[in-house]
């Protein structure tokens, strides 16, 4: 029971921590978020368009959707490349080098650790009890 006490104590201290920050923060942004903005605005003006209203806002989004769909063909183009000079790796594997097969190992390596990355934040609403 005095456990459970300690426990509840120290929950009821960190939030109280956590307020703080968020306060802090809050009163930061407050004070600076306005200049931010505007900087931000002005180091970044040649990519705005004018006028910026909400139809060329939706334009934007369809030629950006578009423009990304167009690019599938040569992404599969890049893809197919690839696996060719995989493959063409592979039929003269026993001239590889170490170097080469270490690389080849790493790359495994990070597509396996993407992987799992995948499969914790996919089953991430499950942890919280919202089931998809």
């Amino acid at each position: 029971m005095q456990t459970r006490r300690t426990f509840l104590g120290l929950m009821a201290s960190k939030i109280q921590q956590l307020q703080s920050k968020a306060c802090q923060a809050s009163q930061f942004l407050s004070k600076h978020g306005t200049t931010y903005y505007k900087q931000l605005l002005e180091q970044n003006k040649q990519y705005i368009v004018e006028p910026p209203t909400v139809e060329k806002c939706n334009e934007l989004s369809k030629q950006l959707l578009y423009t990304r769909l167009a690019s599938i063909p040569g992404r599969c183009e890049s893809f197919w490349k690839e696996v060719d000079s995989v493959k063409h790796m592979w039929r003269n594997r026993k001239e590889l080098k170490v170097e080469d097969a270490g690389i080849a190992a790493l790359f495994g390596l990070e597509c396996f650790a993407w992987y799992c990355a995948g499969e914790i934040v996919g089953r991430g609403f499950t942890f919280t009890g919202y089931y998809v």
